[in-house]
């Protein structure tokens, strides 16, 4: 609850902020326009159909991992707490980009507002900013249970685990701001044309008139240092993780410690490898195309997987998604 109070806020300020800032004197600009992934009418329809049923089972299967984390005492434990947080954020990710892009298809309209593309990209940078730290803190979570078991309920205890999150989130929203009021000072040109599905900070930075080279630095730098802070918190602790483990004298202890950590390191290797890749990408190569196409693999496709990474390989998930199924009052179409 508190979460969606503090993203409230962050927006209405945002729009007050762009609104005392006179941001049509500084650009001239009242829209951009969204090109999107394909420019050809035969492939708006399939695009239209593809990321409808994407965004869906995002929502769908999300909600259905906070409903059975929510309703099962079981899992009332930091490793889940996360992944609950993880959910919910991976809805509001999916949730600022992909309805947009829907109702720009729908209506064959590519605008979108000067104060809303830039909402949207701060957004944008808050959420894939908390995902980023959440799975440094999910890392870190499983580097106390498998390296300190005994330890385990006193260091990753409800207090601990909630300042986490909102250590995060002050993290991400104050990168957010300080990307947005540097946004702000540039002004642009007549070409306006966003060769994306959403309004990214690289891509509005690279239509801009004015002198880029400080928000371009302060852009590349922040990433590095927020991605690799948090990377690197991932690294030790697989490593602490993989050292402890080939101590241990059985191979069924080696499996079960091992497979906990599984479903972790796929959404971090789809997440990180995707993301990284976009931003190198960006700067090196002109195919705006093949840019947006990566960025498909790191705004939505990691939103959309994880609830079927986590409970195709959780025995803990898949039991409480049994139970809760059970109580329903359409069990018996289970039988």
């Amino acid at each position: 609850m508190l979460m969606e109070i503090l993203l409230t806020n962050f927006l209405l300020f945002s729009i007050r902020l762009i609104n005392n800032m006179k941001s049509e004197n500084l650009t001239g600009v009242a829209e951009f326009f969204l090109l999107g992934l394909s420019e050809d009418p035969k492939q708006q329809l399939l695009l239209l159909g593809l990321f409808l049923t994407m965004y869906l089972v995002t929502i769908l299967g999300n909600m259905l991992i906070i409903l059975v984390i929510s309703c099962d005492s079981h899992l009332h434990n930091p490793m889940y707490f996360f992944l609950f947080n993880l959910s919910f954020i991976d809805i509001c990710f999916s949730t600022t980009t992909v309805p947009k892009m829907l109702g720009n298809i729908q209506t064959q309209s590519k605008s979108i507002g000067y104060k809303g593309c830039l909402t949207q990209a701060g957004f944008v940078l808050i959420f894939a900013g908390m995902e980023n730290f959440l799975l440094a803190a999910m890392a870190y979570d499983r580097y106390v249970a498998i390296c300190h078991p005994l330890r385990y309920t006193v260091i990753m205890n409800s207090c601990f685990c909630g300042l986490l999150i909102l250590l995060s989130l002050f993290i991400s929203i104050m990168d957010a701001l300080l990307h947005s009021l540097m946004v702000l000072q540039l002004s642009f040109c007549t070409d306006l044309e966003i060769h994306h599905f959403f309004c990214e900070l690289v891509q509005i930075i690279k239509l801009a008139c004015s002198n880029t080279l400080i928000n371009t630095i302060l852009e590349y730098l922040v990433t590095s240092i927020l991605g690799g802070v948090s990377l690197f918190g991932i690294i030790f602790s697989y490593i602490q993780i993989v050292s402890s483990i080939l101590r241990m004298p059985s191979a069924r202890g080696k499996y079960k410690a091992f497979s906990t950590c599984g479903s972790h390191l796929s959404i971090v290797s789809l997440f990180f490898g995707t993301a990284f890749g976009v931003y190198i990408s960006s700067a090196v190569t002109h195919s705006y195309k093949k840019t947006a196409v990566a960025s498909v693999m790191y705004t939505v496709v990691p939103s959309m997987m994880n609830p079927f990474v986590y409970s195709l390989r959780n025995k803990d998930i898949k039991g409480a998604l049994r139970n809760l199924i059970s109580k329903t009052p359409f069990s018996f179409l289970s039988i």
